[in-house]
């Protein structure tokens, strides 16, 4: 299932989540710069989270890695599947939370989803990187707000689709039984296929206990009620 949008106006114009876009997008073309000229992978090592790096020397600029690896990305798909996924929650929680919650809510589920795959693979030397930990996150918290909200999902089936639109519950909740699935299935194996899925779950987790904290004394639109 691969969602295209919700139908929920926001209150005001999500100025957070446009600008993590934007500053995703920057850093791909840094990535893409990197890449031309050979040091894609040393960027990668030295702004993504290795776990093995954390758990056995641990600093001030490996911590920093827990933010800097949020905003790099392993491919187009990659940061294209990521933003799209922001791009359709993001701007209802933020309009939940405001502006400057949102943005520590997001940066907290992302260190969140790192930590978590750290403690799925401590000994993994392979970089984390991307936002989709963080994301997952604000999935989290919207299945919370908003899960009656419909949502238009594409469905396939087979070499088939068809467009539907179904309730956020179902396009989340099936979302984050797959993360927790395929983890438990590469339980020890270091990111199988390149997927960090502990990320994914800790962020989704992160976000579904946080995002009460995060909208407290805000004033609730009919939406959420």
């Amino acid at each position: 299932m691969l969602p295209l949008r919700d139908f929920i106006p926001t209150r005001r114009f999500p100025v957070l989540t446009v600008s993590i876009i934007v500053v995703n997008i920057i850093a791909f073309g840094y990535e893409l710069l990197a890449e031309a000229g050979g040091t894609l992978d040393q960027t990668f090592y030295t702004m993504g989270v290795v776990p093995f790096e954390v758990t056995h020397n641990f600093g001030p600029a490996i911590a920093l890695s827990f933010l800097t690896s949020l905003f790099l990305h392993g491919g187009f798909m990659h940061i294209a599947g990521n933003m799209l996924y922001l791009w359709i929650f993001g701007n209802n929680v933020e309009d939940s939370m405001g502006r400057g919650r949102f943005l520590v809510f997001y940066l907290i589920a992302g260190i969140t989803a790192s930590a978590a795959q750290v403690l799925a693979s401590p000994n993994s030397p392979l970089p984390t990187i991307g936002a989709s930990g963080a994301i997952a996150g604000v999935l989290g918290a919207y299945i919370v707000l908003f899960p009656n909200a419909r949502v238009q999902t594409l469905i396939f089936l087979g070499y088939f689709a068809r467009m539907a639109h179904l309730p956020a519950l179902l396009v989340l909740g099936f979302w984050f039984v797959l993360q927790l699935f395929n983890g438990l299935m590469a339980f020890g194996v270091a990111q199988a296929g390149g997927v960090a899925w502990f990320a994914h779950v800790g962020g989704f987790v992160a976000g579904l206990l946080l995002v009460r904290l995060f909208t407290l004394g805000r004033r609730r639109s009919h939406w959420e009620e």
